[in-house]
């Protein structure tokens, strides 16, 4: 009780308050500018190791080395640990602030933050500016989820990160609130202003005390920054020439990315090859270009003239090009306030020749600001991050004129956000953002809706249609004759048994109500709503045609619309289809297909082998599925994969089958997911049962079994069985040598003395069955498979049983009595079956317990309605027993009905 108060205080305590986010926009802003320094100091020491490594030996030999090599590195990192980290990082920001699901994380931070060092340190002309503001976000997304918090908080404290590590790297606080505001959330509510204010204040200060300020010209150089009337038109002619070569720098950026995407290798030869090519033409010029932040503050202070300015113009136009199109971890921002130093400077030589009025330092200044402008679209944080660099307020006219001409022009060349584009190629489009009524109307039922129904046949008499209410804990049934709906009965509708003194062998299709209100599957959810509420109901029917295909609650809607606020929702860049790789196939010579998926080679074997009992037994095939995973930003199609380790165990799947007669195919599918991958196998080969391992418990959120388990389960429309394996240690994979004619025993007793089934080992026991029953489709499922499995054993023996309450006086055993005479009219099986109930307060501790008495080798479990599907939402039964027994576990659900 005392723990139970304690956590329910500190709930309370974290509850969203002002004072708590303005802690901790603190918190992120002090994170935010430790991450711009570490980023800064470990860049700058990796960097300046490679240019006196080029001082030493032959440049032409360590830079294009160090390219490649720290680009191989830098990919590596972000294409195992994180793809989120590649680019420059602002589009995954900008995504998730649209509430696209695109992951932040410290994972995401720590990677982004790492693999920036080396990347920037290879020499690629990118930026750490880009690289902080994700940093920054992922930091404080991952802070965000300690703290009971709403969306909207998450995303304004997702922004105050973003604001701190921009402030944070330009040493500039006040851009950081006004990037904020001007292209990340465009928000000005107090709540955001005032965290973003908070954290941009804190990593700006925190950085410079900590060394990590931005140095654009030294300080001490003083500068007449006057202007002259005169000089506006050469600041318009600075501010055309940023906006059109910023409008084409853009374009650029988008071919580039295109271009490699064409050659379809992953990123982190992508990345090498683009060390490779900068590290080449970098050794081919001057010294001074091997220093991206020496050569911009070198241009700034005036150390080159106009055709070095141009040469360097061009070079980094080019190179920035070739580095930011390879995905690699970098960002947009210092390579655009080099160009446009370069640029500016070239106009302010031009202006000096003729006029002799400012120093060529001034326009490269505002050439800064405009370029930087032009390319991000953001001419506010443009001005204002120049400003708060210099400390100059008599720069602001003439970055005004420059920065708001180069947007003007860059907008009506290009138009819109160039992260915006960049997150259209890969299929998220946040210009229109959705609202809850655009959730409503754009989302339809067949996207909502539950696939698994449970239906009742119009056959069924009263006293069943009570046992399955009573065992249930729906308020209502879809009833159906031949897969086809043709009636629906509540528990309302149950009160006509009462009122009309109807007998319990009355057919159901006197009570129900026939013809209910149905949606098809094209329905959109505000239509779903209104006819909800228009019939005061609480569910609906899916048809198609008048076959049944799902149904829709009132509960699926409001999830939907939670999934969309919490960035949950199925909006953005959708998977390929898999591409099989690699395939064999055997006669088709049996009457149905089992899908058996090989991930484990350790669990491979006793899998194939409950495969070949139930392919024996019902004369089916056995299809083996090997999933290999491509990334994201690659296609399944075109991506190089290597299947010889897959391959040779798929070969010794088959000679197990042509040992036993028993025809099986096989496969390898390269795909982005493994459960969508699965799925489109179920449907391409016509599968009727898919068997499948199960770890026996998830540590991910909100799912009942795992991710992929959880998908095939709800989408899967055969039958599926998951298979957790006991504490049995197993070997690789083995040869059954002798199988007995007993059907009863299928393997030898007899110790083998070479070729053993398990070579010195123990293989799992199949010879006590524990299987509990409730009722319900799933649990007559069980029974069917089960004559087939207990072939696994060589001493079958079986025990049904049923948990009840202690408070129940009289359990009910027709259960029990039913599944009996089903499994001796399968087999003769009356020596080996028991049937006894139990009592428990609950289902899994009374398992749990009489496995722990009677050491069951094996459990099996119907997902039924009361006893296990119920729980499999609430509580997880078949995960509490699981993850509390060291008995194999297996867990049966029967096929979903369709016509």
């Amino acid at each position: 009780m005392l723990s139970q108060y304690l956590v329910s205080r500190l709930r309370n305590f974290w509850q969203p308050r002002r004072s708590h986010a303005i802690a901790e926009a603190s918190l992120i802003g002090l994170v935010a500018a430790v991450s711009a320094v570490i980023l800064k100091f470990g860049s700058g020491t990796l960097g300046v190791w490679r240019i006196q490594g080029s001082n030493i030996f032959p440049a032409w030999i360590v830079l294009p080395s160090v390219g490649l090599g720290f680009g191989l590195l830098a990919g590596f990192l972000v294409e195992r640990f994180a793809p989120e980290a590649a680019g420059s990082g602002i589009p995954h920001v900008k995504a998730s602030l649209a509430n696209v699901p695109v992951k932040l994380s410290w994972r995401v931070a720590i990677v982004k933050l790492l693999s920036a060092i080396i990347t920037i340190a290879s020499g690629l002309t990118l930026g750490r500016q880009g690289p902080t503001v994700q940093v920054g976000a992922g930091l404080a997304a991952g802070m965000s989820r300690f703290f009971p918090t709403s969306p909207d908080h998450r995303r304004q404290m997702i922004a105050a990160g973003a604001g701190a590590g921009l402030a944070a790297a330009f040493n500039a606080p006040i851009a950081g609130v006004l990037f904020i505001i001007e292209e990340l959330l465009q928000d000005l509510s107090g709540l955001t202003l005032g965290t973003a204010i908070i954290a941009s204040f804190i990593g700006g200060v925190v950085s410079q005390l900590l060394g990590g300020g931005s140095l654009v010209y030294p300080r001490s150089t003083h500068l007449d920054s006057s202007m002259d009337l005169r000089e506006i038109p050469f600041y318009l002619v600075l501010g055309l020439a940023a906006g059109v070569l910023a409008a084409l720098f853009n374009r650029g950026l988008i071919q580039s990315i295109k271009l490699y995407d064409r050659l379809h290798v992953n990123l982190p030869l992508r990345i090498a090859l683009a060390g490779l090519i900068c590290g080449v033409i970098i050794s081919l010029l001057p010294v001074e270009f091997r220093n991206n932040t020496g050569l911009r503050e070198f241009v700034i202070i005036g150390g080159v003239s106009a055709s070095r300015a141009v040469i360097v113009f061009v070079t980094q136009f080019f190179l920035t090009l070739i580095a930011f199109g390879s995905g690699a971890p970098g960002g947009l921002f210092a390579p655009s306030l080099i160009l446009g130093s370069c640029l500016g400077y070239v106009v302010g030589v031009g202006e000096q020749h003729l006029l002799g009025m400012s120093s060529p330092t001034i326009y490269a200044l505002a050439g800064m600001g405009g370029f930087f402008s032009g390319v991000s679209k953001v001419p506010i944080t443009a001005i204002v991050i120049v400003f708060e660099m210099t400390a100059d307020f008599q720069l602001v006219l003439p970055l005004m004129i420059t920065s708001v001409t180069s947007y003007l022009i860059a907008e009506k060349i290009f138009p819109g956000s160039l992260y915006s584009k960049l997150l259209a190629l890969k299929g998220i489009d946040i210009e229109h953002p959705t609202s809850v009524e655009g959730i409503l109307s754009n989302l339809t039922a067949e996207k909502v809706m539950q696939p698994r129904v449970e239906t009742l046949d119009v056959n069924m008499t009263v006293e069943e249609t009570m046992q399955a209410f009573s065992s249930s804990h729906h308020r209502g049934f879809p009833v159906v004759e031949e897969h086809k709906l043709v009636g629906i009965v509540t528990q309302s509708d149950l009160l006509q048994i009462r009122d009309r003194n109807l007998a319990k062998d009355t057919p159901l299709r006197e009570i129900m109500t026939p013809h209910p209100v149905t949606v098809t599957p094209h329905h959109n959810l505000s239509n779903v709503l209104y006819i909800l509420d228009r019939n005061n109901i609480s569910r609906l029917p899916v048809v198609e045609g008048q076959r049944l295909i799902g149904i829709i609650t009132r509960a699926d809607i409001i999830r939907a619309e939670a999934d969309r606020l919490n960035c949950k929702s199925e909006t953005g860049p959708r998977p390929e289809p898999s591409y099989v790789v690699y395939q064999t196939r055997s006669p088709s010579t049996g009457r149905g297909r089992i899908l058996v998926p090989v991930a484990n080679p350790e669990t491979a074997a006793i899998l194939l082998e409950m495969a070949i009992a139930i392919a024996r037994d019902r004369h089916y095939e056995i299809e083996c599925v090997q999933i290999m995973l491509a990334p994201r930003y690659t296609s399944p199609a075109t991506t190089p994969v290597r299947t010889t380790k897959s391959r040779r165990l798929l070969r010794q799947a088959e000679a197990l089958g042509k040992k036993w007669n028993i025809p099986i195919h096989t496969q390898i599918r390269v795909a982005h997911d493994v459960a969508p991958a699965i799925l489109e196998t179920i449907q391409e080969s016509h599968i009727d049962l898919i068997l499948m391992g199960w770890k026996g418990s998830t540590s991910t959120p909100g799912r009942i079994f795992g991710d992929i388990v959880d998908t095939i389960i709800r989408q899967a429309t055969c039958e599926v069985v998951l298979v957790k394996i006991g504490n049995t240690h197993l070997p690789r994979f083995w040869f059954p040598q002798q199988i007995s004619t007993n059907p009863l025993i299928s393997f030898s007793s007899t110790p083998q003395v070479s070729g053993r089934i398990f070579p010195n080992q123990s293989r799992p026991r199949f010879n006590h069955w524990l299987v509990p029953m409730a009722g319900g489709p799933n649990a007559r499922a069980a029974i069917r498979l089960l004559p087939a499995l207990i072939t696994l054993a060589q001493e079958p023996k079986i025990r049904l049983t049923r948990v009840f309450h202690p408070n129940e006086t009289k359990p009910d055993l027709t259960i029990l009595e039913r599944a009996i005479r089903q499994l001796i009219r399968r087999r003769q099986l009356s020596s080996l079956v028991v049937a006894a109930p139990i009592q428990a307060e609950s289902v899994s501790e009374g398992i749990i317990n009489l496995v722990k008495q009677e050491n069951y080798d094996v459990v099996m479990l119907g997902a039924s309605r009361e006893g296990l599907l119920k729980h499999a939402i609430t509580g997880n039964i078949p995960e509490e027993i699981a993850t509390n027994v060291n008995s194999t576990v297996i867990l049966v659900r029967s096929a979903i009905q369709s016509s």
